[in-house]
Order: C-alpha cells, then sequence, then structure tokens
C-alpha cells in the first residue's frame, strides 16, 4: 500500500538527515514510515502510491480554500512570467501589505519575511529594540519556529520529540526566555513581578495549535492585555496558524483582543514560504530603515509568494460567507465525532473553534500543555494509523491541531466520522 513512499523514505535518509526537512514529517511520533506526497486538489491529498486521503492538516493552515485553488494556481503561473524574483521593490508588495493592513485590526505598518520562524524572531528583536528589555515570557507548549528563543519548553516537533533541553541554545538565551503555564495568568504575573523593567514582551499562540487545539480561558488573553499595558511589555500574537483563519482579521477580531505586534506564515503566500510581522506604527518605526532594529531579506516580498497570498487573502475579504461556512461543518464534524466517542465509551475531550479542532483521548480537561502530554497518545498514534488505512490524513502527533479547509464537503465528513467510528472500534 506504501511501498514507493517506503523506497523514497529509504533513499531521503541516504541525503536528507532524518529523511525528512521538518522533523515532525518522520512519523516519529505515530511510527511508521511517512507518507511522501505527489499531489493534492481541493480537499485531498495524493501520496506517491496513488493513495487518496481527505486532508485535515491543509499544509499546517494556510490551504484554507483547499489545495491548488484555481485563481491563486493561475495567478501564480502569470507572474512567473515576469520572473521570480528581483531583489527590488515591487508595486505588488505595497498592494498586498495594504490589504492585510485593510483585514486586520492594529496594524498600521507590516514588513514580508521568508518565514513564520522569520517573522515571530523579528518580532522578538524589534520588542527588545523598542522596550530596551531583554527578557521575553512564552507558553509552554506554544511554537513560535525554531529560533533559539523559542525552542525553550516549546511545543509541535520538540514536544513531539520530547527535547527537553536543544542542544545549540545557549545559556544566556534559556535565561532570557521565561516559560509560564498557557491560561495560567497568575504565574505570567509573578513572572512579571519577579522580573520587573526586565520585559521586552509576551508572545503567545492566541489558540494554540502546536499542542493540539487548546483554547484560551475567559479572562486570559484580557488579562495579558492588561498586564502588558501595566509594564509596558510588547504583547505580540503570533497568527502563523490562527491569522485569517479563524476570521479575516485573525484571532485578534475573533477574541475581540488587541495585540502591539502580529505575526503571520505561509497563509499570505497561499501556502508558499512566507511571513510577515506587523503592528503599531510607534513600534514598527524603529525597523530598518526607519530605525536601528535591523531585519533584512533578499526573498522578502518575492512577487510569487505575494501573488498567491494576495488572491487567497482577496477571495476571504470579499467573500466573509466563507468563515460561516467552515465553522459550520468544523462544528457538523465535531457534534458526529463526539456523539461516536461517546458511544465508545473511553475517556475523550474534542477541543474547538472555528476550523480549528483536535481530539484528546483524556479523562480531564486539556487546556495547557500539561495536560495535553498527560493525554494516552499512544492511543492516539493507533487512531492515528487506523484512520490513515481509511483514507483519512490526520496531522502525525498528538501534538497539532486539525485543519478544515472549505474544499471538504459534507460527505467528506461523514466519511470522517465513519471512519472514526470503524477506527475506534478495530482499537478495543
Amino acid at each position: 500500500m506504501y511501498d514507493k513512499s517506503k523506497e523514497l523514505f529509504e533513499r531521503a535518509q541516504r541525503s536528507i538527515p532524518g529523511g525528512v526537512n521538518s522533523p515532525v514529517r518522520a512519523f516519529k511520533s505515530v511510527g511508521g514510515t511517512p507518507l511522501f506526497m505527489q499531489k493534492a486538489k481541493g480537499a485531498y491529498m495524493y501520496d506517491a502510491d496513488g493513495n487518496q486521503y481527505i486532508d485535515y492538516i491543509a499544509s499546517w493552515g494556510p490551504m484554507i480554500l483547499g489545495h491548488a485553488y484555481e485563481p491563486v494556481v493561475k495567478a501564480i503561473q502569470e507572474k512567473a512570467a515576469d520572473s521570480t524574483s528581483f531583489g527590488a521593490p515591487t508595486q505588488l508588495e505595497i498592494e498586498m501589505a495594504e490589504l492585510i493592513i485593510s483585514m486586520v485590526p492594529n496594524v498600521d505598518l507590516i514588513r514580508m519575511v521568508s518565514s513564520g520562524t522569520e517573522a515571530c524572531m523579528s518580532a522578538i528583536r524589534l520588542a527588545r529594540g523598542y522596550t530596551g528589555r531583554n527578557k521575553i515570557i512564552k507558553f509552554e507548549g506554544h511554537y513560535h519556529g525554531h529560533a533559539d528563543s523559542f525552542l525553550v519548553k516549546a511545543g509541535s516537533g520538540v514536544a513531539t520529540f520530547n527535547i527537553q533541553t536543544v542542544p545549540g541554545v545557549t545559556a544566556g538565551v534559556a535565561n532570557d526566555t521565561l516559560t509560564a503555564a498557557y491560561n495560567d495568568l497568575d504565574a505570567v504575573k509573578k513572572l512579571a513581578v519577579e522580573h520587573k523593567g526586565e520585559i521586552a514582551a509576551i508572545i503567545v499562540e492566541p489558540v494554540a495549535g502546536n499542542m493540539g487545539c487548546i483554547l484560551p480561558e475567559p479572562g486570559f488573553h484580557e488579562g495579558l492585555r492588561k498586564l502588558c499595558d501595566e509594564e509596558g511589555i510588547v504583547f505580540i500574537f503570533d497568527e502563523v496558524m490562527t491569522g485569517f483563519r479563524l476570521a479575516a482579521g485573525g484571532a485578534q477580531e475573533r477574541l475581540g483582543i488587541k495585540a502591539d505586534l502580529v505575526t503571520y506564515g505561509k497563509v499570505i503566500g497561499g501556502g508558499m514560504p512566507v511571513g510577515a510581522f506587523g503592528g503599531k506604527k510607534e513600534i514598527m518605526q524603529q525597523i530598518a530603515p526607519l530605525g536601528n532594529v535591523y531585519q533584512a531579506g533578499t526573498l522578502s516580498g518575492n512577487p510569487i509568494a505575494m501573488i498567491a497570498g494576495y488572491t487567497l487573502l482577496n477571495e476571504l475579504k470579499n467573500n466573509p460567507s466563507i468563515y460561516k461556512e467552515l465553522e459550520e461543518k468544523t462544528i457538523y464534524l465535531r457534534d458526529g465525532l463526539n456523539e461516536v466517542l461517546k458511544a465508545w465509551g473511553r475517556p475523550y475531550v474534542i477541543n474547538q473553534l472555528g476550523s480549528m479542532i483536535s481530539i484528546h483521548f483524556s479523562d480531564h480537561a486539556v487546556v495547557d500543555f500539561a495536560s495535553a502530554a498527560s493525554a494516552n497518545n499512544e492511543l492516539f498514534k493507533k487512531y492515528f494509523h487506523a484512520m490513515l488505512k481509511r483514507g483519512v490524513y490526520l496531522p502525525p502527533s498528538a501534538f497539532e491541531s486539525w485543519f478544515l479547509n472549505n474544499a471538504l464537503t459534507y460527505e467528506d465528513l461523514d466519511t470522517t466520522i465513519a471512519a472514526t467510528k470503524e477506527s475506534l472500534q478495530e482499537l478495543l
């Protein structure tokens, strides 16, 4: 069934570390051989052996309208004829910035970069330069890319591989990175008291997606916002996953919270390698060439990525009903899964907001990294492979949110629910 993927994985390991270019793809969390994908269209992906899968990762978020969305593909093809890169300014970069600013609250200026990691790394540097402080607060299990500061108690692949201390991250960097449990406002306040006048930024996934989908408790973000105002701390929303997914204005709009800086990843490139960080004018003006906080990138504002992202975001802006349709589909899936899991009779938790959802085989609420890690993640591994066998591609880790795309039909959702029922019966 997976002969070609197995052959490719064996070949890949001879030239690529671990056979993959991003660790979570290695399937080490769930076991087995990673599947090598050949193509995707709409809600479906096809591996090298020709197997079809209903896709619930959507390239980890950006494929909101499905794979190979025709207007995006056409725009890329037309723009590529003009050259794939200039290393000089283009009008399209301005139009892209104007579009994002028109959609997102509290963004006065925005700088394009080449990845979500670069966006988050640059936002932290900017916050440090703006405040003249060195320390940051992040949350256990939140993943903001692989820059040194973010690999302290990180989620996603670091959690998947149970890496507690990352070689190559210096003690100085680690000492400047303070951590607290997500949804524990008192712990953050305690850190602010212990390090008064030293904290440059608090960075958070407003809805966590790198330890499964975990929602903020009522009052948590409001408390963080108040604390940042009182202590002169820059409040950063990492919207690499939630941006343009939970609403046209992202988590800021959906949750009604104002961030000082916001970061984005591949969604603003329609799935192409790209990112951005933006926010309040008084902070963003510290970035070179206006200020002395240096950030640069030869491929920043790449025309192919910009036209792909502009086409996708313009569609989302002009058709707000997409968000209603996506959420209705996700609720339908949640309710169907809930019915099946309830009948199954074993402990479980389903977390869902908008088009983000995850299942945790747990007998307690999953509200932070500790509660996510203490779920029965061995059972998730078996569930993952049982679903894969039935043509449903879930994130290959219990520490990842599922992402729905609007190309999914209700028939696809019914198939997924039925596959879950069969899979759970197989696991008894």
